[in-house]
Parts: structure tokens; C-alpha cells; sequence
């Protein structure tokens, strides 16, 4: 395993888990998904220039194109959630209430 690939999995990795064990704002959980997706897209956009494969270039686009997407959600829903329920804190937040 090259260096590269190393960095790629431990920032996934720490990633994961502070996204597993930090569970107090909402705010921190968007980050920890978004440096998810953002290790994802280099690890994505370096597999074809390894593997010389040009038929793979279109995919970390894609893949940027959804994350974006999961920000502006994710960004929305905190807001949502700030103006009704005061703060961004989890445990304010009950998901069997409607």
C-alpha cells in the first residue's frame, strides 16, 4: 500500500469515526460527511491516473456533483432545524415526532 492510498483510508477512516463518536451538533456531523466526500473525490480522481484508465474521469465529477447536493441538504436542514428548534444540538431533536 503506497503512501497515498494510506492517507486516502485514514482520512476516511477518521472521518467515520468522528462522524460515529461526535455526535453533539449537527454542524460537526456535515463536516465529517463532507471531509468524507472530499476523500473520496481524491481517492476517485487519482484511481484513473493510476490505473490509465480514461473511461473513469467522469466519475469524481459526478461524485462532487452529488456532494454538493448533500451540502446545500445539509445546510438547509440545519437552518430548518436552528429556527424551530433554538439550536443545532442532536439530542433537541426527536424523530418520532412530526
Amino acid at each position: 500500500m503506497s503512501l497515498t492510498h494510506l492517507s486516502f483510508y485514514s482520512a476516511f477512516t477518521m472521518s467515520s469515526l468522528g462522524l460515529a463518536f461526535h455526535r453533539t451538533h449537527l454542524i460537526s456531523a456535515l463536516l465529517c460527511l463532507e471531509s468524507m466526500m472530499l476523500s473520496m473525490f481524491i481517492a476517485l480522481s487519482m484511481w484513473p491516473i493510476e490505473n490509465q484508465a480514461t473511461s473513469f474521469t467522469l466519475i469524481p465529477m459526478l461524485m462532487l456533483a452529488f456532494s454538493a447536493c448533500e451540502a446545500g441538504t445539509g445546510l438547509a436542514m440545519l437552518v430548518a432545524s436552528t429556527r424551530t428548534h433554538g439550536s443545532d444540538h442532536l439530542q433537541n431533536f426527536n424523530l418520532l415526532q412530526c
